[in-house]
């Protein structure tokens, strides 16, 4: 299959992007197989965090309301590109409409820009519960998580707005071709017929506070929860913290250093033909560790399934008996 290239004088005419990413269908069942593995573990596995902190009551605590904000979120995060790309694999028609662009570049980017923002909340969380436990029921309240989640929201769906409509008052020209799996920034702004320079300003400018800001909040609160464990005496669950503190810094790395190797790399970069490559690491691969990192590593997400797994089994072993 060959790219088809329109040539045009601005976005008006556009009809379609070209998604190269995967123009070689010969691996077409391989990258199915692989990215559907990918989709269907990350939405199960997060549906599972869903449920099960819903149902047990002893995990209704403010660090489980912000687990399952992030499964939700990371199931609609998830869900912006990857079944189209697996639909696209499977009708071998790598091309996505001018309108169905635009949809999926401004929720991907807000549901980015949220997922930051809910994990620097989360970790500030977990900060104050590690480093100042007897004042954590007063600052860390019903009322501050429901706001601190609606914000998240907020803040990812004007952060999405801007840069969709900044993306797309550019005139396209040239190819229609875009280098990538999905409608994201840097693809779309190397087909843009004039000058990006504000656009590039834009993202630095706003990209940055919301990615680095949340990234140093982030670091800031696993710094000051790793001296506090290190001051646990041994033996008083000193190892399990830090093994969570360096495996949850794990995937904060991966989103953020993979996202700003995106976004904020210089144009030359040898990356530069290999970004959709890279964008697999935020987009596909941060969603599926979460579940793990997060949640089911967790003693009390564990022992809650323990306990209804057994409770299903009792009620179906009943039921089978009468």
């Amino acid at each position: 299959m060959t790219p088809k290239v329109i040539i045009m004088a601005n976005s008006t005419g556009m009809k379609e992007f070209y998604l190269h990413a995967f123009a070689n269908m010969r691996f077409k069942y391989l990258y199915f197989a692989l990215f559907l593995t990918v989709y269907l573990i990350t939405v199960i596995g997060n549906i599972f965090i869903i449920v099960l902190t819903i149902i047990d009551h002893l995990l209704q605590t403010p660090m489980y309301f912000f687990l399952r904000s992030l499964a939700f979120l990371d199931i609609c995060y998830t869900s912006t590109t990857l079944p189209q790309m697996l639909i696209n694999l499977v009708i071998e028609r790598l091309a996505i409409s001018l309108p169905a662009c635009i949809i999926q570049l401004f929720v991907f980017l807000s549901l980015a820009a949220s997922e930051s923002f809910l994990l620097a909340t989360m970790a500030y969380d977990r900060c104050i519960a590690i480093c100042n436990p007897l004042r954590y029921p007063v600052i860390i309240s019903k009322d501050f998580c429901i706001h601190m989640v609606a914000w998240t929201w907020v803040i990812g769906i004007i952060f999405g707005t801007i840069h969709t409509a900044n993306t797309f008052r550019l005139p396209f020209c040239g190819s229609n071709v875009l280098n990538h799996y999905f409608c994201d920034i840097p693809p779309l702004l190397k087909i843009s017929c004039i000058d990006t320079f504000l656009n590039e300003i834009t993202i630095f400018a706003t990209g940055g506070f919301v990615m680095h800001g949340c990234f140093l909040l982030i670091f800031g609160s696993y710094i000051q929860i790793l001296f506090s464990v290190l001051s646990i005496p041994k033996g008083f669950g000193k190892k399990k913290g830090l093994s969570t503190c360096v495996s949850h810094l794990i995937v904060v790395l991966v989103f953020y250093g993979s996202g700003s190797l995106m976004y904020f790399r210089p144009k030359s970069n040898v990356l530069a033909n290999k970004e959709w490559l890279l964008s697999l690491f935020y987009t596909s691969f941060t969603p599926l560790l979460n579940p793990i990192i997060y949640s089911l590593r967790n003693q009390d997400i564990q022992g809650a399934f323990q306990k209804h797994f057994r409770k299903s089994q009792i009620h179906k072993h009943f039921y089978n008996s009468c």
